[in-house]
């Protein structure tokens, strides 16, 4: 099984090129390789919609961020990575 390589990781703050949100940035969030999308705080809000459970006893509507495919989105600034702990600072 091969990876496949991506222009932006985790951490990283990007800028969005195409789409209703162009001209947006902000920091990625997740990248989901399988389907070659992004997940970017605080762009692309979507409406989840819960059902009821304890936590939420009358379901509740709840706002989070929507995937963008990778190549909507441009490499703004990389995370630094210290690479003794190889973790993001």
């Amino acid at each position: 099984m091969s990876q496949q390589k991506f222009h932006v990781r985790r951490g990283d703050t990007v800028q969005v090129i195409s789409g209703n949100h162009k001209g947006a940035s902000g920091k990625v969030l997740e990248v989901k390789a399988a389907k070659a999308q992004v997940i970017v705080e605080g762009i692309r809000m979507i409406k989840k919609h819960q059902r009821k459970s304890q936590e939420h006893p009358n379901g509740a509507i709840l706002e989070r961020e929507g995937p963008i495919h990778i190549s909507n989105v441009k490499l703004l600034e990389a995370a630094t990575t210290d690479k003794k702990s190889n973790k993001a600072a």
